[in-house]
């Protein structure tokens, strides 16, 4: 059970102010990069995730502190700041994510910082008022409990197969939360949304008689279900219906996996029955645009509001309270944002001028002429700074820095460029060089996992900006494969493990060595999941490329993939998705064999640092110690370790120094010094 820690507001106010002082004082003092501890690159934010009230009139955020170290909610009173207040705190668990319900009333998630992933009960959801005058209300329980509790009757808690999904923002005290509805296999077969009270408990199921199989809806303001994306044995059908009160339409049925995919997903319903979704429009198109449909006429065109040259859409939308548009954030190199409200465009355009080497994100809850502005600024260099903008004044306040022990001017630069493939694809690259390296330096080129997912963007990483700190550049490619830059290049991946997808990240590697960024004596591959993966197959394949190699969690066999019962990948994505992206198991039984790790651990013969979760169930332990035994007799420079209670990567602190410590000795030792 979560432990409550009450604090008197007088005290925790002085905490509060004394630390965003302190915060930033803290800026002014500057420190060579190479002298930050590695355990500083992966501490936790001082402060994080802040949100404006809908009136504008306070900030929500998760603030580490207390005797436990753990992350609380704190309230920060924007008119008069000694009154800020922490509300909510355990000494067994972190909050999370906090999102207004209202202006006297919020909802949180949690998490537990120090515990690896085996002690993780679950992120639950609870609601507290405000002024933290009344204790916090469990909403979603964290584990599920083997008795059933007869005090259940009254105590309405939700299960642990609820999660949030939105708030309201009607003036009620509601949110809407959805509900997994499991197959025989415990599987994910529908998801049933509900609109929860978070003050009684009390639930109504919002999609009732509404299509099956659904894994995704999209609602209008008011909480009604307008459109849906249906799911099964491979297939996706897109449903809407033209009112709240009018029949479910299929629109469109897609196969999921076919060569021509293109899945519009629906977002959200908006005023005057404005359906807004994602999609690829014509077969000539590459990538997604934000689209608007007027759902009440029919036979009408969508309209593209939002198109990104080289990129598909990934964003959110602001309305006014009454549904209209507001602007939309967006993703391309960098997170940018499009306002179509003159009010907030001027606010954006001022902010910018005065904070013009960060990207500048605005809050201001319902954004009714803001009087006050909440700035998220951060770049390459700078993790999160958050601002108060006064928009009569026009004048910018430091409220607090989420990492103050990070310096920017001591950070390296990290850039998004493009280069060509051996076959002419175009591929893009981030690239994060040592702060005032000149020449040619030792280079770790870093592969994302997925791999059918974008693997960054132009923002502080703290694993780059550590590895840089030690005097390495960092490479780090969207191979084929990769989402978010369009659909030719997600379509050449396919069933290219090993293969062209492994010749992309070979091509960075001697593009880079081109540009004269690295040394191509030094230069060493590592990954996690995929990435662990394409870092075995990189010494395997182009052994006089890489000098050594870091994998960790990294997928050592496709077939065991398959034949794996205990992983955690869906029986869907093994028969329907599997065979077309990654290969048939049967059909491509050869190809698979001839870009199994495993089966050509005859040929890795560098020195190889590998680390597993003995908890992971997307890329099971069996994975590593399958390859550890194959290697042991013939690679005495194998390092092996495993995290016990870890899974698909690392929760606890510890571990991450610890790993990234194992991580930095291993590249002294290899590529500090050559031979």
């Amino acid at each position: 059970m979560l432990k409550r820690r009450h604090w008197q507001t007088k005290a925790s106010a002085i905490f509060l102010i004394g630390l965003m002082a302190q915060s930033t004082l803290l800026g002014n003092v500057a420190r060579a990069a190479e002298s930050v501890p590695l355990a500083d690159f992966f501490r936790p934010p001082v402060l994080s995730g802040p949100v404006m009230s809908p009136s504008g009139q306070y900030v929500a955020a998760t603030m580490t502190g207390g005797p436990h170290g753990r992350q609380r909610l704190v309230i920060l009173n924007l008119k008069e700041l000694a009154k800020s207040i922490v509300i909510a705190e355990f000494n067994d668990a972190d909050i999370k994510s906090v999102r207004w319900v209202n202006d006297d009333r919020l909802v949180f998630t949690v998490t537990d910082m120090q515990s690896p992933y085996g002690d993780q009960l679950g992120e639950g959801l609870f609601a507290v008022d405000r002024e933290g005058k009344h204790p916090e209300r469990r909403l979603i329980k964290r584990r599920q409990s083997l008795v059933t509790e007869a005090a259940s009757i009254v105590d309405r808690e939700l299960s642990v197969y609820h999660r949030f999904r939105s708030v309201m923002r009607d003036g009620s005290n509601n949110v809407i939360v959805e509900r997994a509805e499991l197959d025989v296999r415990r599987e994910l077969a529908d998801v049933t949304l509900l609109r929860l009270d978070t003050v009684s408990g009390r639930t109504q199921v919002l999609t009732q008689g509404g299509p099956t199989y659904v894994t995704h809806w999209a609602l209008d303001l008011q909480g009604v279900p307008r459109a849906a994306e249906s799911v099964r044995d491979g297939k996706s059908r897109l449903y809407w219906r033209t009112s709240a009160d009018a029949p479910w339409i299929v629109v469109r049925e897609y196969d999921i996996f076919a060569d021509d995919y293109g899945v519009p997903n629906p977002i959200v319903v908006g005023a005057n029955d404005m359906l807004y979704f994602s999609a690829r429009i014509g077969r000539d198109a590459d990538t997604s645009s934000l689209m608007r449909l007027d759902l009440s006429k029919s036979g009408v065109e969508a309209q593209a509001l939002v198109a990104l040259k080289g990129y598909d859409f990934q964003g959110n939308l602001v309305f006014t309270p009454t549904g209209d548009l507001m602007g939309v954030h967006y993703l391309s190199d960098a997170r940018g944002t499009y306002w179509f409200d003159p009010v907030l465009k001027r606010i954006q355009d001022k902010v910018d001028r005065l904070l013009p080497d960060t990207n500048n994100v605005i809050d201001c809850g319902e954004c009714q002429n803001p009087a006050t502005v909440l700035v998220t600024a951060s770049s390459d260099q700078q993790p999160s700074t958050f601002y108060l903008y006064d928009s009569k004044a026009g004048t910018l306040v430091v409220l607090s820095r989420s990492r103050p022990w990070i310096k920017a001017q001591t950070m390296a630069t990290r850039e998004m460029l493009r280069f060509s493939a051996r076959d002419g694809l175009g591929i893009p690259v981030h690239v994060t060089r040592p702060v005032g390296r000149v020449g040619p330096a030792p280079m770790v080129v870093m592969v994302h996992g997925g791999p059918f997912v974008r693997g960054g963007e132009w923002r502080w990483y703290a694993e780059s900006q550590f590895l840089a700190s030690r005097g390495y550049v960092v490479v780090e490619p969207e191979y084929r494969g990769s989402t978010g830059f369009g659909f030719k290049l997600f379509r050449a991946g396919w069933k290219q493990w090993g293969l062209a997808m492994q010749d992309d990240i070979a091509d960075a590697t001697l593009w880079a060595i081109k540009q004269g960024y690295a040394d191509p004596k030094r230069v060493c591959i590592a990954g996690a999941s995929y990435g662990g993966y394409a870092t075995l197959m990189g010494l395997i394949r182009y052994p006089d490329l890489y000098r050594c190699g870091i994998n960790w969690v990294g997928v050592t066999d496709i077939d065991l993939m398959y034949s794996i019962n205990w992983s955690d990948m869906s029986e869907m994505w093994k028969q329907y998705g599997m065979p077309k992206l990654v290969g048939d198991r049967e059909k491509d039984a050869k190809q698979l064999a001839d870009t199994s790790p495993l089966k050509l651990a005859h040929r890795l013969s560098q020195p190889l640092l590998m680390a597993y979760g003995g908890e992971d169930r997307r890329v099971p332990l069996e994975h590593g110690t399958r390859l550890r035994d194959a290697l042991s007799p013939r690679n005495s420079n194998l390092e092996w370790v495993v995290y016990a209670d870890e899974g698909h990567g690392w929760m606890l602190p510890a571990n991450k120094v610890d790993f990234w410590g194992r991580v930095e000795r291993f590249l002294d030792r290899n590529l500090k010094i050559v031979p």
